[in-house]
């Protein structure tokens, strides 16, 4: 499922940007769909020129039909009467797609033989200090077996003692989810922490639910400003 808001408060329309020729967020549809990883994909969309656009291209897109505060609420709807056991959230602005990355989310649950784990995601290690304070970078910590502790908008930790070696870790925003925590987030009103932070990851934290963060060293392009379009266009030559 690849939500797709027409609005965004940084870069409005950044789904409908060319990208090379496309638009991003067909861009974004066509690399998930060439993973042949999944038993269908689909646009989750508030709007119609997106809507037509995945129609007119030969491809599947769903209208929500309430407003909705996070992607994952958006796919909530869109999954409540499908027949599915396991969802994957891929953000419409990440058209550099990484197959292997999504192979190993997905790979968490089927070594999870007990069914402890409620959804899984994806951090990439970052050492830039001024993408650590970048509040558009989310920032995530984890403990011994790599289960999510917090999400920030900040830098964590707070590097207090900075002879201390120590990875700061960048969440990407791929989530893999159970069926039934995906429509439990749903139903749970938004905490203060996630309203604070305005990071729906929180949620799932602030209500129990067990988190299991893949690492990977594929950073690729989130398209979240007309700058990072203009990387995108060079990286895609």
């Amino acid at each position: 499922m690849i939500p797709a808001r027409y609005q965004a408060s940084r870069f409005p329309a950044k789904l409908m940007q060319d990208l090379n020729g496309k638009p991003v967020i067909l861009r974004t549809y066509e690399a998930v769909v060439a993973t042949e990883l999944f038993d269908a994909v689909y646009v989750v969309t508030d709007s119609d020129s997106i809507y037509h656009l995945i129609q007119e291209h030969g491809g599947h897109a769903l209208m929500s039909q309430q407003e909705h505060e996070s992607g994952s609420d958006r796919i909530a709807e869109a999954v409540v009467d499908l027949d599915v056991d396991i969802v994957i959230n891929v953000q419409g602005d990440e058209p550099f797609i990484d197959k292997h990355s999504l192979a190993e989310v997905i790979q968490v649950f089927h070594k999870d033989v007990q069914q402890e784990i409620d959804l899984a995601s994806l951090m990439t290690p970052i050492t830039d200090w001024e993408e650590i304070k970048n509040p558009n970078t989310v920032k995530v910590i984890v403990d011994n077996n790599d289960f999510a502790l917090y999400f920030s908008r900040s830098p964590i930790p707070y590097p207090r003692d900075k002879e201390v070696a120590t990875t700061y870790y960048k969440h990407k925003g791929i989530y893999a989810f159970r069926k039934r925590a995906l429509l439990d987030f749903q139903k749970l009103p938004m905490l203060a922490l996630e309203a604070t932070e305005k990071i729906e990851a929180i949620r799932f934290l602030e209500y129990g639910k067990k988190l299991k963060m893949v690492e990977t060293h594929v950073t690729g392009i989130e398209i979240d400003t007309p700058e990072d379009l203009e990387k995108a266009k060079k990286a895609w030559k």
